[in-house]
């Protein structure tokens, strides 16, 4: 326990004496985001929070974590996509460059460290996965979160607040179910979370420093790792319910998103406004309000993923799916989507 708290002490403490430095340095030599049509900020601000999160969080654990072959390819993999987020927050970097980055990293884990979901546990008839789809399978899913956590990242303390949530409840449910190789596993989580909030100090209200891609990358990727981990835990058979409550809001967004441009004929990659807090500020929501809003509903979800624990995996899946699509029609009637007027008047 020592150890865990050291972990999140030191993590934090680096973030949070690292960033002014950073500032002070990015506006030294104008490495500065500039707003545009798709921002919701107004002035010229750092993206470069991501350094320091992950100097918190790689010095803390290479300190005070438990070390293990998996812990070592989870450094790794971050290790790459921090780099690549680096460069894409200095001098923007192609959408085929990183997607490769992320393949690679994600290949370290899966393929070196092992990590991966081998079980379905009756969800959609599903039990034990052959091989070749489990790999396959933990691919989707974490490039998939990687991206979600990713896209959540436009709106002053979202993605840093909601990795704050997601990484807590892993953490304790590391600590309390796992032997040593649950209490690395926890070692990361505190980190992440030391790491995370000492950015979030200058990014929840008022951000005079963004993430940017070598912060949400990162972030993104060891949720999903950790997610992937978390759902193997045997002891716990209601792990893979917590793990889709805790990341509903991303995953189920995204989806939702891609989803919509696609019927709208557009690339499900061209960049919009539709993610759910451009949704929600454009009700007059403030930023605050939107993040305590978005958090609030992430948690309920994980209590009602409690409150289903006497429920078979399946069944309770099936729930949430169902209320990721009855909030999703929801979030699109405010959006406009089912408006005629709007749409004549588009036409």
């Amino acid at each position: 326990m020592i150890n865990t708290i050291l972990c999140f002490v030191w993590s934090f403490l680096v973030s949070v004496f690292a960033i002014p430095s950073i500032i002070n340095v990015a506006h030294l030599k104008q490495l500065l985001d500039e707003p545009n049509k798709r921002t919701i900020h107004v002035s010229l601000t750092p993206r470069l929070g991501g350094i320091a999160i992950f100097a918190g969080l790689v010095s803390a654990l290479t300190i005070f974590g438990h070390f293990n072959k998996e812990i070592q390819q989870i450094i790794a993999g971050c290790i790459v996509l921090f780099f690549i987020g680096l460069k894409d927050d200095l001098v923007s970097v192609s959408v085929f460059k990183k997607f490769f980055v992320q393949v690679l990293a994600t290949g370290i884990v899966v393929f070196i460290g092992n990590i991966r979901i081998t079980n379905f546990q009756g969800i959609f008839g599903l039990g034990v996965l052959p091989e070749g789809i489990s790999y396959a399978f933990t691919f989707l899913v974490i490039i998939g979160i990687t991206n979600a956590i990713n896209l959540l990242d436009g709106l002053d303390g979202l993605a840093g607040s909601v990795a704050v949530c997601v990484a807590t409840v892993l953490g304790l449910y590391f600590f309390n179910f796992g032997t040593f190789d649950g209490r690395a596993y926890a070692d990361i989580c505190f980190c992440l979370v030391g790491g995370v909030l000492g950015f979030l100090r200058y990014n929840f209200k008022k951000a005079i420093i963004f993430m940017g891609d070598t912060g949400s990358l990162v972030c993104g990727f060891l949720i999903a790792v950790l997610a992937v981990k978390f759902t193997e835990i045997r002891p716990l058979q209601s792990a893979p319910v917590v793990a889709v409550a805790l990341l509903i809001v991303p995953v189920s967004d995204t989806i939702r998103v891609f989803l919509m441009r696609i019927l709208r004929g557009k690339s499900p990659f061209s960049p919009d406004k539709t993610h759910v807090h451009h949704i929600l500020k454009n009700k007059n929501f403030s930023s605050v309000q939107v993040v305590l809003i978005i958090l609030a509903y992430n948690i309920l979800c994980y209590i009602l993923a409690v409150a289903l624990d006497f429920m078979p995996v399946y069944q309770s899946i099936y729930i949430f799916i169902a209320i990721s699509i009855i909030v999703g029609l929801v979030l699109e009637y405010f959006n406009g989507t089912f408006d005629n007027n709007k749409k004549l008047n588009e036409i």
